[in-house]
């Protein structure tokens, strides 16, 4: 479990965070959603310590991320983290860019470190993709072996931003299902930034809505159909999967 307690990040006079809370379960897909600007990722870099925030709390299963050095060291052991554009070094085959945390952080003897990576690769579907540059795959393929690198040191608490983002729409629903997968079968606290209505929809089980860098909604994927915010009922129903998700639910 994550716990956040009134994260605050202002950028000179700029204020992007206004003091925000929230509680992110364990075995859940956790989502942050809002519109552009709305202090989404900013939000998350501060959770994984990219972004320190001004001022506020943020709560690894009890232990404060801010309060030493020592406990942050040992936190980011526990960290997987997806990035948007899956960030994989083009001069690593799929094996190598999966291996590179192993060969940062643990004491694997190479044997080890491949069978980790073949595990991993399995888990996502690429098993037959290892010996392949990152130039000889697709998007969605890419995503996948950014998830691989994610959880192959086991991680306690998986991060994505944008997990979606320029993938086609079934690519996508495949990257959502397996997040979810791996959330509920490794039993992992999973946090996703996102604006793809698909991904609330399908994965939704706790939903965190930022506007103007304040959470004013926080909720289920089932609720959320059903919510009166109009902040947060304009940007939903603007989206045409909604309406047809309301429409579905009504008949």
């Amino acid at each position: 479990m994550i716990e956040i307690r009134n994260i605050k990040k202002s950028f000179g006079d700029n204020e992007v965070l206004k003091g925000i809370s929230g509680i992110f379960e364990k075995g859940k897909t956790n989502l942050i959603i809002g519109a552009s600007g709305t202090g989404k990722s900013v939000l998350l870099k501060s959770i994984v310590g990219l972004i320190p925030p001004t001022s506020g709390e943020i709560l690894y299963d009890g232990r404060d991320f801010y309060e030493s050095l020592e406990i942050q060291k040992n936190l980011r052991q526990e960290i997987g983290m997806l990035f948007q554009g899956s960030a994989l070094f083009d001069s690593m085959s799929v094996e190598e860019n999966v291996m590179f945390p192993l060969s940062m952080r643990s004491k694997m003897s190479l044997e080890e470190k491949k069978e980790r990576v073949h595990f991993c690769l399995k888990r996502v579907g690429l098993e037959d993709a290892a010996h392949l540059m990152p130039s000889e795959t697709s998007g969605g393929m890419q995503k996948r072996v950014g998830i691989a690198r994610a959880i192959v040191m086991n991680p306690k608490y998986l991060f994505c931003d944008e997990p979606n983002s320029g993938l086609d729409p079934q690519t996508a629903i495949t990257i959502d299902e397996l997040i979810t997968e791996i959330t509920e079968e490794y039993d992992i606290t999973t946090v996703v930034v996102t604006h793809d209505m698909n991904s609330v929809m399908g994965m939704g089980q706790y939903v965190m809505y930022l506007y103007k860098g304040l959470k004013i909604w926080e909720g289920t994927n089932n609720e959320i159909l059903d919510v009166t915010v109009p902040e947060l009922k304009e940007f939903l129903f603007s989206n045409k999967l909604v309406s047809a998700f309301k429409g579905g639910q009504d008949c």
